[in-house]
């Protein structure tokens, strides 16, 4: 092909700048305004109060900005996923040289009547309880099969697969194929779901599907699939589409996933995780038996010296027999010699007392004879003194034992003398 130069003509030499601005021109002459309809991906909100995000079909992407004016007057609030209409003004962003959409107006399109249904499922199904996490059940980390439920031709199902083989190569897998997009889709997912959970030894069930539009993933809203995943007798993880793709089975599930690999993850411990932990416990179990091992030899070395040596152990205890004999002599010859001293000590005592006992007991009975006399009334009355006693023979110690005209007896040393009380005074 002959160049511009060949067929002399000059080329015009653009600034980079000047380019854009002509672009933009281009644009604005051809295009603009313009209306456009796709799905939203990316969405996010500045705090200038500006949107930016991406508008993306099977076939390519937009970029989109809408200020905060045209924002302001939007009656929802976008999401990724959502089909929208746009209209606006095709322009270039010409720091970056980027074609870009600046969007004027927004409003749902087919869609709008799909996401309805979308919420008013979603709210029936909620208030039924479908989604509690009360209902949900625990993922069994160790599963004796694992089923997938997902397209045969599907980019999913390969992801999935090198998931697995990567991590649980020693688990065996079932794979229900099913439609995963279309009219058809939804009794498909249903009766593969209803096919792998009677199973015998399925625990279970990924319910995996790759990314792609609200129309794409429809068949995953629908009420008869969301039934069949809560009354499943085996567990199920959802993984469909990207992260930020949400549906009604996934509310259903017992565990959502945000994608299929991710599903495939959190099905199973990794084979690899499980021989660590094996061969962490046989290297506990393997140290304790060696030191209980090397115990008992010490045991049976120490019993071996004694066994092998039986004259040194005979000596030993003839020893401390010779030793107890000796201090057993000695303590009896002790004994012995102190009951000998006891004895004549008190041989000597009792001698003593043979001889010393009439004397001192002669002693005893003349100064006991003579306290006996001290005590004799008698001899009282000999010195002048009398017995004073009522007629009935009681004894006078006081004046006011006496009355006048009272009869009373007086004893003397050689005889009693009747009296009568005349009258009394205190001394």
């Amino acid at each position: 092909m002959p160049t511009i130069e060949a067929l002399g003509l000059t080329a015009r030499i653009w600034a980079v700048g000047a380019l854009c601005r002509a672009i933009a021109d281009a644009l604005e002459t051809r295009f603009n305004p313009i209306a456009v309809r796709g799905e939203i991906s990316g969405f996010t909100r500045a705090s200038s109060g500006h949107c930016y995000f991406s508008l993306k079909d099977s076939q390519g992407q937009l970029r989109c900005a809408m200020f905060k004016r045209s924002a302001q007057m939007m009656d929802f609030s976008p999401s990724d996923g959502e089909f929208v209409e746009l209209r606006g003004r095709l322009g270039v962003y010409e720091p970056r040289g980027e074609l870009q959409l600046i969007v004027e107006n927004m409003r749902r399109a087919g869609q709008g009547t799909w996401f309805e249904q979308f919420l008013r499922l979603k709210s029936k199904l909620e208030a039924e309880g479908l989604f509690s996490a009360d209902r949900k059940r625990s993922i069994s980390q160790r599963p004796r099969c694992i089923g997938v439920v997902t397209s045969l031709g599907a980019a999913a199902l390969h992801d999935v697969a090198i998931a697995l083989q990567r991590r649980v190569p020693h688990i065996p897998v079932v794979i229900a194929p099913s439609a995963v997009q279309g009219s058809d889709a939804a009794p498909a997912l249903v009766q593969a779901l209803q096919k792998l959970a009677h199973h015998p030894q399925m625990d279970v069930i990924l319910l995996v599907r790759g990314g792609g539009s609200m129309e794409d993933l429809w068949a995953f809203n629908d009420e008869a699939l969301a039934r069949a995943i809560v009354n499943s007798s085996v567990p199920v993880i959802t993984g469909l589409g990207h992260e930020t793709d949400f549906s009604i089975a996934d509310f259903c599930a017992d565990l959502r996933a945000p994608t299929p690999t991710a599903a495939a993850e959190l099905c199973a411990t990794p084979r690899q995780e499980l021989l660590e932990k094996l061969q962490a416990w046989a290297s506990v179990l393997q140290n304790q038996t060696y030191r209980q091992f090397d115990q008992q030899m010490q045991h049976l070395d120490r019993a071996q010296s004694r066994l092998g040596r039986p004259s040194q152990g005979v000596t030993i205890e003839k020893m401390q027999l010779l030793s107890m004999q000796q201090h057993f002599q000695a303590a009896l010859h002790t004994q012995l010699q102190r009951e000998k001293y006891r004895l004549v000590a008190f041989a000597g005592n009792f001698d003593r007392s043979l001889h010393q006992t009439p004397a001192r007991t002669r002693e005893r009975l003349h100064r006991a004879a003579l306290r006996l006399e001290l005590l004799d009334p008698k001899l009282v009355l000999q010195r002048g003194f009398s017995w004073l006693s009522g007629v009935n023979g009681q004894a006078i110690t006081s004046i006011a034992h006496t009355q006048a005209g009272q009869d009373v007896q007086a004893t003397l040393a050689d005889g009693v003398v009747d009296l009568q009380v005349t009258a009394t005074r205190s001394i």
